[in-house]
């Protein structure tokens, strides 16, 4: 049977295939050092007193395929909310399916749907596979803008220390 994949929002009986998905993203990005996801915290934030963030899940003939999470971010050059995809990932069986490109059509039109002035997502420089996905889409690949993370250690230490004490 191959019928047509249907995208649906993830519901907290999600939360176990999800959290297998993106450690399945990591290990296919050679992340995994990084994958800190347990249940509890991945049900707390997309679906605990203040989610943070929402799932949506691609299914063909009732199997999940793949998913989507994205959260809703703020542009103050255009005074609009945007869409941020933080994460798109299609279980290998199921890629160069048109899974991927469904997703992000879905997003694009929830994206429009409430308002946003932009969607946006990154990707790794080293996945060109994705990146010439993404183009194929319409979509712009910044070169000019870099990403600033901090986390674990550093983040508590940029949050605690005191403002007399920079350096």
């Amino acid at each position: 049977m191959n019928s047509l994949p249907s995208i649906r929002t993830a519901t907290p009986a999600d939360v176990p295939i999800l959290l297998t998905l993106i450690e399945a993203l990591a290990v296919y990005e050679h992340l995994e050092h990084q994958f800190e996801a347990t249940l509890e915290k991945l049900a707390a934030g997309l679906f605990g007193a203040s989610p943070c963030a929402e799932a949506f899940m691609i299914e063909a003939d009732g199997t999940v395929a793949g998913f989507a999470l994205c959260f809703q971010n703020f542009s103050t050059f255009l005074a609009q909310p945007g869409l941020n995809l933080e994460d798109l990932f299609v279980k290998p069986e199921f890629r160069g399916r048109g899974y991927g490109k469904a997703l992000l059509r879905y997003l694009a039109r929830l994206a429009v749907d409430r308002g946003c002035g932009r969607f946006e997502w990154t990707v790794l420089d080293w996945n060109e596979s994705s990146i010439g996905f993404y183009r194929k889409q319409g979509a712009e690949i910044l070169p000019d803008w870099r990403i600033c993370r901090v986390t674990g250690p550093a983040l508590t230490r940029l949050a605690t220390t005191a403002a007399n004490n920079e350096s």
